[in-house]
């Protein structure tokens, strides 16, 4: 491919993700009206996002799978036109129950996409400086996304209705789908036999929706229920049931054999720290500045536009530090930037507050962190695949991301809910317990940023670092000079 063949794939492949990656958040702004309108219970809304997340989770490993089996750029369009299909539905939504089904099969779209462009990506630059500036706009968008999808969400909210929000992704889905044929490379692995491991699949699909629902619905009936607790041992039982699969499969769907790549293990384990810490970020972030700042959903979604701008800039920067730096140093130090930023977002006001003086030093902060940390540990995570493992490994740091997000939201909401609800009952206002609810989960979260920080130290492969360096810069290895 020429370079302007491979520009613009890159460009049809990230702006595809983006809308792939702003559908987690484009509804949370939404979620009042969507409520009125559909006469959801107060329980049932989270549902909304969940459903998205749970589906989008559970198939990301089979997604990247049939991608790498099946060829990627159809895996692509077809995943493409589930999602639109979906969208499409969830805007003509009559009923709460329909809504949510769509939002599934969005999800489900969504699995499909994501690791299918990430691998074609992989597949279309070379391993160096090339990769490194394609992935630097691909993590500055996957970054941003998280921001832009609350700043759209409250623009479309506001000036048209909440169905807007899902209608949006019919065009440009339509769009890419469309000049997918004419633009994107198709590549496969090319055996004699496909063997789909169906076993396989549906054990780790399961088990990873389970898992995903089970952590999602406690936040509504608690930690300690018999039926958390009977979900997360069923989640366990299937993973571990998908483990003795695999190790019996001549054609597993997660080869084990890739696990034994140690900046690949590593890059995983940082990249759950980093869902875990950042995604939930979002939530109270959005919800201090609607329930304690009183901001509406338009005002809200305009206060983001700082954090966006600032992923996608940080993210060009991280390009550049992995080539200079190697992908360990800049991950480690994305980390420590997010940890900051979780940290001065906790000392946010319960009045009195201000975006100028709050809230837009911590999200300069964070949008650096964010920058620093989505671009070096998707390098990272790809390095040294071969290109037939390209979709596994794609699918593998996706997953790796979206269960930590669910995690982490179900955790740290369960954190800030306890403390808020403490405060209430001591007779505390409800903007106080609220904000105090949230500073409690900003600096639990930034506890799980620092130990990502720590384990991209120690378990990321600094060999692997410093060899990609010198690659991307053109300078012979020690062994080679």
């Amino acid at each position: 491919m020429t370079p302007r063949a491979k520009n613009l794939a890159l460009l049809l492949l990230a702006m595809t993700q983006f809308v792939i990656v702003i559908d987690a958040a484009i509804v949370n702004v939404a979620l009042p009206s969507i409520g009125r309108a559909l006469h959801f219970s107060r329980t049932d809304l989270s549902w909304v996002v969940n459903a998205y997340v749970l589906t989008f989770g559970g198939f990301l490993l089979l997604g990247g799978r049939l991608a790498d089996l099946l060829g990627r750029r159809l895996m692509f369009m077809v995943g493409l036109v589930v999602f639109v299909l979906a969208s499409l539905a969830g805007g003509l939504a009559q009923s709460s129950s329909w809504l949510i089904a769509a939002r599934a099969v969005q999800g489900l779209g969504g699995a499909i996409v994501s690791p299918a462009a990430l691998s074609i990506v992989t597949n279309t630059f070379a391993e160096g400086h090339e990769r490194n500036r394609a992935l630097g706009v691909w993590g500055a968008v996957a970054g941003a996304g998280g921001a832009a999808g609350v700043l759209l969400g409250g623009v479309l909210t506001t000036g048209l209705s909440w169905r807007w929000v899902l209608f949006v992704n019919v065009p440009i889905g339509l769009i890419s789908a469309m000049l997918a044929p004419r633009i994107l490379p198709e590549s496969r692995v090319e055996t004699e036999t496909r063997n789909f491991d169906v076993p396989g699949a549906v054990t780790v699909t399961a088990g990873l929706a389970l898992l995903v629902y089970a952590t999602v619905d406690a936040v509504n009936i608690g930690w300690g229920a018999t039926r958390t607790i009977a979900e997360l041992a069923g989640a366990a039982l299937l993973l571990a049931t998908f483990v003795a699969v695999e190790s019996r499969q001549p054609a597993p769907l997660v080869p084990f054999s890739i696990f034994r790549l140690r900046t690949l293990r590593g890059a995983n384990v940082v990249g759950l720290l980093i869902g875990m810490s950042l995604f939930s970020m979002f939530f109270f972030v959005s919800l201090y500045m609607q329930e304690v700042l009183h901001y509406s959903a338009l005002h809200a979604g305009l206060s983001y536009l700082p954090l966006a701008v600032g992923i996608i800039v940080s993210a060009g920067g991280a390009s550049v530090a992995v080539t200079r730096f190697g992908f360990k140093p800049t991950l480690a130090l994305g980390m420590t930037f997010v940890a900051a930023g979780l940290i001065w977002y906790s000392e946010a006001p319960a009045s009195g507050g201000t975006f100028v003086s709050d809230l837009l030093g911590p999200s300069l902060l964070a949008a650096v962190g964010l920058g620093l940390s989505f671009v070096p540990v998707t390098i990272a995570a790809v390095t040294g695949i071969k290109p037939e493992d390209a979709g596994l490994a794609s699918g593998l740091i996706n997953a790796s991301q979206q269960v930590g997000g669910a995690l982490g939201l179900a955790i740290l909401s369960t954190i800030a809910n306890s403390r808020t609800n403490g405060l209430l009952q001591s007779g505390h206002t409800a903007a106080f317990s609220l904000t105090k609810g949230f500073d409690r989960a900003f600096l639990s979260g930034a506890g799980l940023a620092i130990l990502g920080a720590l384990l991209a130290v120690t378990l990321i492969s600094a060999r692997d670092s410093r060899a990609h360096s010198l690659a991307a810069r053109g300078v012979p290895l020690p062994s080679e000079a």
